[in-house]
């Protein structure tokens, strides 16, 4: 394992939309992160329509990992309405759900964890004007920013990672269809991720989307959903070395076996 001021290894992977009937389908994927990373992040759809159900059949997989594990929810895993419920039975696998707070992995790499939410990027970001349901959504993408803001000034450590599972850029959605990218993220979220240095932000969310993209201000971003990585390369997870110089995947998306584009 790395130590001092070696490279963290870390693996990533979002959208497992894990369903009741896939007992034992994830236990591989599991093994394959003991053996290959120090750390793990999960960017949220953890589950396919967020039940108890899928949690305990996750909850089984994950029990035998060996490292830590750091996770955000994304929408599916709300659909079912019993979020308290997921994040207990998760836990109980040492899965740590983050909501706007943090976790440190070996005194090295902090991650800071929100979910995220839409409202479009960049010049096409929703404003808040007109029906007041209109202002109350792009309040919960303001709120999700402000979370991530406080998680990220918690940390103290020599290298800090975000992960989230909506989009914090446009680039990694491109190859969704046009007309729900504003639905998949939005450019509030670069903010803090900006302001307090992150090496790396994790996302998932976008199934059709790119891997790899940079922030204004050139942080990289990467999507490591697991429809997304299966169709381009045939891998369910993404591995990287985070220093306190940066983070780099162990494979470019460049130099990945099977790359090719990605369309609906």
């Amino acid at each position: 394992m790395a130590n001092g001021n070696e490279a963290f290894r870390l693996a990533a992977i979002a959208d497992l939309h894990c369903r009741q009937d896939q007992h034992g389908r994830f236990r591989e994927v599991v093994k394959m992160v003991n053996g290959e990373a120090e750390g793990l992040l999960l960017a949220g759809d953890l589950t396919d329509h967020g039940t108890i159900d899928e949690a305990k059949v996750l909850a089984e997989a994950f029990s035998i990992l060996r490292v830590p594990c750091a996770a955000v929810l994304g929408n599916h895993d709300y659909e079912g309405g019993v979020v308290k419920d997921i994040v207990r039975i998760l836990g109980e696998a040492k899965i740590e759900i983050l909501d706007g707070d943090h976790a440190v992995f070996d005194k090295r790499l902090g991650i800071a964890g929100v979910k995220g939410f839409a409202g479009g990027f960049e010049r096409a970001m929703l404003q808040a004007f007109g029906e007041p349901i209109i202002k109350a959504f792009v309040q919960e993408g303001v709120n999700e920013a402000l979370k991530l803001e406080a998680a990220l000034g918690q940390l103290d450590v020599p290298m800090k990672v975000v992960v989230m599972h909506y989009a914090p850029i446009i680039e990694t959605c491109e190859g969704e269809e046009a007309d729900i990218r504003a639905y998949l993220g939005t450019s509030r979220l670069c903010a803090p991720c900006e302001a307090f240095g992150a090496c790396a932000v994790f996302h998932g969310h976008a199934h059709h989307g790119k891997t790899d993209g940079r922030t204004p201000k050139g942080i990289p971003v990467y999507n490591v959903a697991m429809p997304l990585l299966r169709k381009l390369w045939d891998q369910r997870f993404r591995v990287f070395d985070v220093t306190e110089g940066g983070c780099v995947p162990v494979v470019p998306a460049a130099e990945a076996p099977h790359l090719v584009e990605t369309r609906h």
